[in-house]
C-alpha cells in the first residue's frame, strides 16, 4: 500500500470549518489517510499551513504549531534537498506548472505516491506513477 500526498490546500481545509463540504471531506479524507497510515507531506506543505493559517484562517501561532505537530507525528514528511530543487526545476520546465506545484509534484514523486491530492493541477492528471485527484470534484 503506497502512500498518498496531501497538498496544503487540502491541510486548510480541513482547519476551516466554515467551509462546509470542503471541510466535512478534508476531514474524512485525512482521517481515512491516517488510520491507513498512508499520509504524506512535505516542509514546504508544513510552511504554507502555518503561513496561510496565521494570516487567512486566524489561527493563532500556537494553535497553528500544535496541528503541525501532530501531523509531524504521524505522516510521512519530505525534506526537500539541492537535487529536489533542480528535479522540480524540471518537472515546472516539462509540464508548464507553477513553480510551488511542481515542488509539491516532486516531492510526492520522490515519496513514491500514487496519489497527490489537491484541487491546484487537474483531476485526474497523470505524472508517472502519480495520479491527480481532486477531494472536491
Amino acid at each position: 500500500m503506497s502512500v498518498e500526498f496531501v497538498d496544503t490546500n487540502v491541510l486548510m481545509y480541513a482547519q476551516s470549518t466554515g467551509a462546509g463540504r470542503k471541510y466535512r471531506q478534508a476531514v474524512e479524507l485525512i482521517a481515512r489517510l491516517g488510520e491507513e497510515s498512508r499520509a504524506a507531506i512535505s516542509i514546504q506543505v508544513l510552511i504554507e499551513f502555518f503561513s496561510v493559517a496565521t494570516k487567512k484562517l486566524r489561527i493563532s501561532s500556537p494553535d497553528a504549531e500544535a496541528v503541525m505537530r501532530e501531523w509531524s507525528s504521524w505522516m510521512t514528511i519530505h525534506r526537500p534537498d539541492p537535487t529536489d530543487i533542480l528535479r522540480a526545476a524540471g518537472l515546472q520546465r516539462e509540464f508548464q506548472i507553477s513553480w510551488w506545484d511542481a515542488l509539491i509534484l516532486n516531492s510526492a514523486i520522490e515519496l513514491g505516491c500514487s496519489t497527490l491530492w489537491t484541487e491546484d493541477l487537474n483531476h485526474g492528471q497523470r505524472y508517472s506513477t502519480l495520479t491527480v485527484r481532486n477531494p472536491f470534484a
